[in-house]
């Protein structure tokens, strides 16, 4: 009992098991909610801790300086403590990384005593597949899942000895850094893309043709009079429910959202070929003036006659549109027909000849080649480094199922 099924070569002794209060030095900030400011001392709270690390991006709070010492009186972080939310999100576990911060309600801060246990050791344990099922079994609430000190401290937690526990804890760590460095890498490239397409779209950046010549300007053009429109309908009874998500593009309605939202009858729908466009004029995050998408995942598949579909004509390079439309040029043209607080239950009220209508400054077909070409290469490295993002993360994870018990 008390063994994991995958440990370092010369370590054989059983695991011990004792319960979290016993092991760490324990502080719940829990209590009334801390005065902010503007500046001062960061506040880290709930939404700043991730699983592993905290976010001091995403979320920014502050509270004053002069208070600091009465906020922390419970006990002033160090670097290395483990933090642990209680609710919203439950169970994220973050390792402080800097000391000059203040901790919010609804984290708690835990400190491996000396001899005993290993920060470091603490951490993964706790993220670990075993703990947080645990965790989760124990918690109470509805919608929003909590659990409570009391019961949070007197869990179990299984480790081994010091040498051991810094052994598994120096790799994680290793794979962890891996896992940065692709994060970073990933970043900085996404933020590259979105750089060189401001310039190109921008027309700052230009191609040149096969023989180092200039291509012509770029022209303004009614999409009509490029693209047509597609309402063929699912006379085929194609079974593949597409939606548009921002980030995935025209995906299976039940791969996205673990269900099917479509009518049972499905003749009616739009029947889309790969490299058709489709319009959804419901606006989102990122897209005020709605979302255009390419179906380039799947070969065929239909879609909700609430969109407007539509496919450009032969020689123009869709790559190239998808990238167009990303940018938000066609936002203006967009926003000029869907007049404000024309709308209806998140709607665009845009009519088709309205839609086809919008102008578009596009270069030559030669040009849109290059164009495609060359951010699809940037496309193809970023998703090359998410992939190894990926497998990383996944070997992560079955490193903690079998490395705690």
């Amino acid at each position: 009992m008390n063994m994991p099924a995958l440990r370092f070569t010369g370590f054989i002794d059983i695991w011990a098991s004792k319960k979290l209060d016993e092991i760490t030095s324990y502080v719940d900030y829990r209590g009334k909610t801390p005065e902010k400011s503007d500046d001062g001392v960061f506040l880290v709270t709930a939404k700043n801790i991730r699983q592993g690390y905290i976010d001091y991006v995403t979320s920014r709070e502050f509270i004053p300086i002069k208070n600091y010492e009465e906020v922390m009186r419970r006990g002033k972080p160090l670097i290395g403590d483990v933090l642990i939310t209680t609710e919203a999100p439950l169970g994220y576990v973050a390792s402080v990384d800097r000391e000059d911060i203040a901790l919010a309600q609804r984290v708690i801060k835990l400190r491996g005593l000396q001899g005993v246990i290993q920060n470091g050791f603490l951490k993964f344990y706790l993220v670990s597949e075993r703990f947080q099922k645990e965790l989760f079994e124990k918690a109470t609430g509805g919608t929003v899942k909590g659990i409570k000190g009391s019961v949070l401290h007197k869990m179990k937690v299984h480790f081994p000895t010091l040498s051991e526990q810094t052994k598994i804890a120096n790799f994680l760590t290793a794979v962890d850094e891996k896992i940065s460095q692709l994060t970073q890498k990933h970043d900085l490239l996404n933020q590259y893309k979105k750089g060189v397409m401001q310039q190109i779209f921008s027309q700052e950046l230009r191609f040149k043709d096969d023989d180092g010549r200039d291509f012509p300007e770029w022209e303004e053009v009614l999409l009509k009079d490029i693209a047509e429109r597609v309402k063929t309908k699912n006379k085929e009874d194609n079974k593949n429910v597409l939606t548009i998500s921002a980030q995935q593009g025209l995906i299976n309605q039940e791969e996205y959202f673990n269900k099917s939202v479509a009518a049972k009858d499905l003749t009616n729908y739009y029947l889309l070929h790969k490299g058709d466009f489709a319009y959804n004029k419901s606006y989102s995050n990122g897209y005020p003036m709605g979302a255009i998408k390419c179906l380039n995942r799947y070969e065929k598949g239909v879609v909700s006659t609430l969109y407007i579909c539509f496919k450009f004509h032969d020689g123009y390079v869709n790559t190239f549109f998808e990238h167009y439309f990303e940018t938000g040029l066609h936002n203006k043209e967009i926003e000029k027909v869907a007049q404000e607080g024309a709308r209806n239950h998140g709607l665009l009220n845009i009519g088709l000849d309205d839609f086809f209508s919008i102008l578009l400054t596009i270069p030559v077909k030669e040009e849109q080649a290059k164009i495609a070409n060359f951010l699809t290469a940037i496309d193809d490295k970023i998703t090359a480094i998410k992939a190894q993002m990926d497998a990383v993360k996944q070997y992560k994870q079955g490193l903690l199922q079998q490395m705690f018990v």
